[in-house]
C-alpha cells in the first residue's frame, strides 16, 4: 500500500516538475544555488557531491563551476552498469569527462574521470522528486542513494534543493530511509533537528 502511494505521487511530482516553464526552472534554480552558497559550510566546502538535473530538476550546473574555481573536489554519481540500484563516486574535472549516462543522464565516463573507491564529501546535494518538512525524500524509486549514503564512513552534510512546491508537511518513510540536514527553496533555508 505505501508503496503504490509513493509511486502515485512520484508520478504527480514528475508531472508538476516537467510542466515547469523553463524561465521559471531558470529564474527558481539561480535563487536555489544564491541561498545554497550564501551557507558557509557548503560555499567553502573542500568536497562536494552534485548530481546534473535533468527533466527540470534544480539546475546545479553553475554549482561546479564554483567548486572547481575554488579548487574543491566534485564528485557526481555514476550508475554501475548491469548493477541496477547501485551508483559510484567520480571526481569530475573538467564537461570534458561527462557524457551520456542511464536514464538519460550526463553522468561521468568511466574512461575519462576518476572512479573515488572511498568518498568522503563534506556535503551532498541530494535530487528528489520531493522532501518532507522532516527532512526524508522521495526519490525516484531505483534506491541508488539508500544504498550508497550508508557506504560512507562519514556523515557528511545532506541538503536537498527544492522548488516551493516540492516540499510537503509528510511523505512515506522507509526504515533504512535518511532525511537531509536541510532543504533550500527559492524562498528559504530549511533547517531540520537531527535525532541524535
Amino acid at each position: 500500500m505505501q508503496e503504490s502511494s509513493k509511486n502515485l505521487l512520484r508520478i504527480a511530482l514528475r508531472k508538476r516538475r516537467q510542466d515547469l516553464p523553463l524561465n521559471l526552472v531558470q529564474e527558481d534554480s539561480a535563487r536555489i544555488r544564491a541561498n545554497l552558497l550564501s551557507l558557509e559550510r557548503i560555499r567553502l566546502a573542500s568536497s562536494v557531491m552534485l548530481y546534473l538535473p535533468a527533466r527540470g530538476e534544480v539546475d546545479t550546473w553553475p554549482l561546479l563551476d564554483h567548486f572547481w574555481a575554488r579548487g574543491s573536489e566534485v564528485l557526481l554519481p555514476g550508475c554501475r552498469d548491469n548493477a541496477p540500484g547501485i551508483m559510484d563516486a567520480y571526481s569530475v574535472t573538467s564537461r570534458e569527462e561527462l557524457g551520456p549516462g542511464c536514464f538519460g543522464l550526463i553522468e561521468p565516463q568511466a574512461e575519462r574521470a576518476r572512479l573515488v573507491s572511498s568518498p568522503e564529501p563534506e556535503v551532498i546535494i541530494l535530487p528528489a522528486l520531493a522532501f518532507d518538512r522532516r527532512g526524508y525524500r522521495l526519490g525516484f524509486g531505483g534506491g541508488y542513494y539508500d544504498r550508497f549514503l550508508p557506504t560512507l564512513g562519514h556523515a557528511p552534510l545532506l541538503v536537498g534543493p527544492a522548488y516551493a512546491f516540492q516540499v510537503l508537511d509528510s511523505i512515506p518513510v522507509e526504515p533504512w530511509d535518511r532525511p537531509v540536514e536541510m532543504i533550500v527553496t527559492p524562498e528559504s533555508i530549511l533547517h531540520i533537528p537531527m535525532e541524535r
